[in-house]
């Protein structure tokens, strides 16, 4: 017996017809959720319901925990929408509906809103540096214009926005990603999610990615045959790599690492806080490197 989703519903078939089916409701709306449900590899109430009890092969992978994957992708090719009353204009709505439903939750993203957040910290404090020399060399003049009031008044104010990001950005880190920021602290744990692209790419990375984040120029010279590779990247920025002796920074690293890694991976999968000892077992590493 195969089981087998259309977009209109889902069938059993026994190789030369369909024995049974639960059709989805004739509303783009509601399909539209299924397409949803099947982008994301969930599975359908409706399989779920026509799956129970039987031994079925699957013609998805995405349905290879309740049958056996075995493509029969001319079975499905038979089982058309007209032959049940539903026809392509309810398809062409529900994908429209199901793409600006993604958007508005990919937008939505809080990891987003902190990669925004950091980029925008980042880019004002170049503007900030920018600002700072173009004072420093106009108070070096022997006479200045009072014009340089303008600028002194734009740094303050340049200062201050970035102080009131980075004071947002800790309160906003400390929500999504508790274990990330007390391990690592807010704005370093932003950063590794602004490089990564959100919170769950960083907590599916090895630690081994984790652990050249940022040194993926250093990376690319070395697989060139330049250079030696790279022992960490921005991780570099937490107080216990940045003091080590350059002989344990490697090594520090690494284990900091695979801490970041189990951090991301409980602020993203499961919930749970666990920096307490992560930070606990990561600093008395450290401290019997030191010894």
């Amino acid at each position: 017996m195969f089981l087998i989703t259309k977009w209109f519903g889902v069938f059993l078939h026994d190789g030369e017809g369909i024995v049974e089916y639960r059709l989805f409701p004739k509303d783009e709306k509601e399909i539209a959720k299924r397409l949803l449900v099947i982008e994301e590899g969930d599975i359908l109430d409706e399989e779920k319901e026509l799956s129970a009890g039987r031994d079925v092969n699957v013609v998805e992978e995405r349905l290879s925990k309740i049958g056996k994957y075995t493509p029969r992708h001319e079975l499905s090719l038979r089982i058309m929408a007209s032959d049940f009353g539903f026809d392509m204009d309810i398809l062409r709505k529900a994908q429209i509906i199901a793409v600006e439903e993604k958007v508005k939750k990919e937008l939505g993203r809080e990891d987003l809103q902190v990669i925004q957040m950091v980029k925008s910290v980042e880019e004002l404090t170049k503007i900030l540096n920018v600002l700072s020399e173009r004072i420093n060399e106009w108070k070096n003049l022997p006479v200045q214009d009072d014009s340089i009031r303008y600028l002194n008044e734009l740094k303050r104010k340049v200062d201050a926005t970035i102080d009131e990001l980075k004071e947002r950005l800790g309160e906003k880190m400390k929500m999504l990603a508790p274990n990330l920021s007390e391990l690592v602290g807010p704005l370093l744990a932003a950063k590794l999610i602004s490089v990564t692209g959100g919170i769950e790419k960083l907590a599916k990375l090895p630690s081994s990615s984790i652990q050249i984040l940022g040194a993926e120029k250093a990376l690319f010279r070395y697989k060139q045959g330049k250079g030696t590779p790279p022992k960490h990247g921005i991780i570099f920025r937490h107080p216990a790599v940045r003091s080590a002796k350059a002989k344990d920074r490697g090594k520090i690293s690494r284990v900091l690492a695979s801490k970041i890694s189990l951090a991301a991976k409980a602020d993203s999968f499961t919930g749970n806080f666990i920096a307490d000892k992560l930070k606990r077992d990561f600093e008395e590493f450290v401290r019997s490197i030191k010894k």
